[in-house]
C-alpha cells in the first residue's frame, strides 16, 4: 500500500529554526534541567545540543532555553514559557501535516 509521508519544520531567513529533533531536545532538556543530560538521553554531542539550543535561541523573539549558574542547586537549563508555546505550536502543525497526509493517503489511486 502508498502511503503519503513527509517532515515538517519551519525555518528562518537564518535557517531550520524547529523539527522533529529539535522539539525532542526542548522536551528533553525540560524533563531533565540540563543540555548534557538530555545530549546524553538523545545520544548526542553536547555541543551538538548546545549548538541547536543557541540556533533556536538566536532565531527567536525571546529564549526558549536559558541557564542559570550556581544557586543552592547548582544551576540548571530551563525551557522558558516562549519555549513551551514553541512545542505547542510545532505539535499542532504535526497534527494537522499529519492529517492532511492520511487523507492525501486515502485519495491515492495506483
Amino acid at each position: 500500500m502508498h502511503k503519503v509521508k513527509g517532515n515538517i519544520w519551519i525555518e528562518t531567513e537564518k535557517g531550520a529554526f524547529l523539527g522533529s529533533g529539535r522539539v525532542e531536545l526542548l522536551l528533553r532538556i525540560k524533563e531533565c534541567g540540563s543540555i548534557a543530560e538530555a545530549a546524553r538521553a538523545m545520544k548526542m554531542s553536547y555541543r551538538q545540543a548546545w549548538e541547536l539550543v543557541k540556533s533556536m535561541n538566536l532565531q527567536s523573539r525571546k529564549p526558549l532555553v536559558i541557564t542559570l549558574t550556581g544557586g543552592t542547586k547548582g544551576g540548571g537549563t530551563i525551557v522558558t514559557s516562549e519555549g513551551e508555546l514553541a512545542i505547542i505550536n510545532y505539535k499542532k502543525i504535526q497534527e494537522k501535516f499529519s492529517a492532511f497526509c492520511e487523507a492525501q493517503t486515502k485519495e491515492l489511486i495506483f
